[in-house]
């Protein structure tokens, strides 16, 4: 696909980074020729100096002959106009924005096709708070990921001492916990991809990948891990827009103290959130500040500031101090893949979070979503079966008929609708019936084109 990237921020640069991975041509536009020098550099694409909402600048990125534009610059207004120019004037078939407020909605009118033009939106914050809500809800989990509108989840946890998998095979664990209804998908052993099959034997600290029926989550989760106790005390070191959003989210829900080094940032939080939510003008890497509001009593500390370095040293610092477990923010790559597995417990990579929104609109085929695991290594996808025997390359056949790439594999079927719903876990003589959402682990990105080609439907299906 031919693709605009609007803004070489954060956000712009891992999104380049992932789609150029995909064989996507790539053109990046940004006002600073420095910036989009080092992306040059690094990645195969084109830069363009200029600002995006002229046509003029467009037309140089190439807009008369793209497939999409993705607007994620700094603010909300650039990419509105950006979206509305492209469609207006170049016929761009796809717009995607990154946009803020949340008084814009995807489906609104003001974004239609008469309005802004923008086919779908993008908010890293808010898939940041929904990322790390869900962590709080699963203590045990390092990566809690939904599928089938929440009715199959995907869990990543580390298998720990005295849980009741470890030291035992896959198979050995399914004739235990025969109501443990779940596929291990994936087994990482100190970084490296081991084959999950039902003589592997699970060890200490392995990093096991899960699909499971949501209902029956808590159930797995205590099977392999332990049950952690519910979070009740939290600390929040930073209280920008993330930490903000995660705070009201978390009203009536447990105890949050925030601390925040700006005065007037503590007097609009002070503002924004109930009485109770005790707000700390400070530094949240300031041992004595932290020692002083009992940093060690916390059952969860998080470090959500806009700076990585100072969310890795208070996050470490929490944990050293006694916090139960500790959480940060963690925008650069490099920073992120060294942290994963030391003393903090999960390191929360902004992009990849948005990542996957994007990846689903970028999908062909009948794709329903997409979710990037291990950060960006490896792709958890869920497509819908269409069609019959003669257009499908899937409907009607058994699962080990169907002609996966090497290493990927079916974790999970879900077939139905609402209440009536199932999530099946496949054997190799399970037939796939028409419209059954696959689950599909996907150990390396260059085998998503393969993937994906299973899920289009032949012509005759529309004749």
């Amino acid at each position: 696909m031919n693709i605009i990237i609007l803004g070489a921020g954060r956000v712009g640069e891992s999104v380049a980074e992932s789609l150029v991975s995909e064989q996507n041509d790539i053109t990046v536009i940004d006002m600073d020729p420095a910036r989009l020098r080092l992306l040059e550099d690094r990645l195969d694409l084109r830069g363009v100096v200029g600002n995006g909402i002229q046509p003029s600048v467009l037309r140089e990125a190439g807009a008369q002959d793209a497939d999409m534009v993705i607007a994620c610059a700094a603010n909300d207004e650039s990419n509105l106009v950006v979206c509305k120019v492209a469609h207006d004037i170049f016929n761009v078939p796809s717009t995607i924005a990154r946009l803020r407020s949340p008084e814009f909605v995807e489906g609104d009118e003001l974004l239609g096709k008469n309005g802004f033009a923008v086919d779908h939106v993008i908010c890293p914050e808010e898939s940041v708070t929904r990322y790390i809500h869900q962590l709080i809800s699963y203590p045990e989990a390092l990566q809690v990921l939904e599928f089938a509108d929440g009715r199959a989840s995907l869990i990543a946890m580390r298998a720990a001492y005295g849980g009741a998998l470890v030291g035992h095979t896959i198979g050995e664990f399914r004739e235990r916990f025969p109501h443990a209804e779940m596929r291990v998908v994936a087994l990482y052993r100190l970084d490296t991809e081991m084959e999950a099959t039902k003589t592997t034997r699970i060890l200490a600290g392995d990093e096991v990948f899960v699909l499971a029926d949501t209902r029956k989550i808590r159930y797995v989760l205590g099977a392999i891990h332990n049950i952690d106790k519910p979070v009740q005390r939290l600390m929040i070191a930073g209280g920008g827009k993330v930490g903000l959003r995660l705070a009201r989210s978390l009203v009536g829900q447990c105890e949050v103290k925030i601390i925040e080094r700006d005065k007037k940032r503590c007097e609009y939080l002070a503002s924004q959130l109930p009485s109770n939510m005790l707000i700390l003008h400070g530094d949240g890497a300031d041992e004595d500040l932290l020692l002083e509001e009992n940093v060690g009593q916390m059952d969860l500390f998080l470090a959500l500031t806009s700076d990585d370095e100072d969310n890795i040293m208070s996050a470490m610092l929490a944990k050293r101090l006694g916090a139960g477990r500790v959480m940060s923010l963690i925008n650069r790559r490099a920073y992120a893949d060294m942290m994963q597995g030391s003393t903090i417990d999960i390191a929360i990579s902004p992009a990849q979070t948005v990542i996957g929104e994007l990846l689903t609109h970028l999908r062909r085929g009948d794709v329903a979503a997409v979710h990037s695991l291990r950060r960006g290594a490896a792709e958890a996808l869920e497509g819908i079966a269409r069609g019959d025997v003669k257009t499908s390359k899937l409907v009607g056949r058994r699962v080990e008929e169907v002609k996966l790439p090497t290493g990927t594999r079916i974790g999970a079927i879900v077939r139905g609708e609402g209440r009536k719903s199932e999530v099946l876990m496949p054997h190799h003589d399970t037939v796939i019936e028409a419209d059954d959402h696959i689950i599909i682990f996907i150990p390396n990105k260059r085998l998503v084109r393969e993937v994906e080609k299973l899920f289009q439907v032949g012509a005759t299906f529309f004749g």
